[in-house]
């Protein structure tokens, strides 16, 4: 993917994140397991994004 892709990834993911949350906090979430997958999404796509751009500052 491009890294604008990834940072509209990013966007979304976390987007999807706020509203688990706001569900978790009036307690009608179905699947709070979710909440911790997003998180990990977020982190594995900005772990990725960050690599793109360390490579291609190792490039010029």
């Amino acid at each position: 993917m491009e890294p604008v892709e990834l940072a509209e990834k990013v966007r979304q993911l976390k987007q999807e994140l706020f509203h688990l949350r706001c569900q978790l906090a009036m307690g009608r979430i179905e699947n709070s397991m979710r909440v911790r997958q997003v998180r990990r999404d977020v982190a594995r796509t900005k772990t990725i994004l960050r690599e793109k751009e360390l490579m291609k500052r190792g490039a010029e």
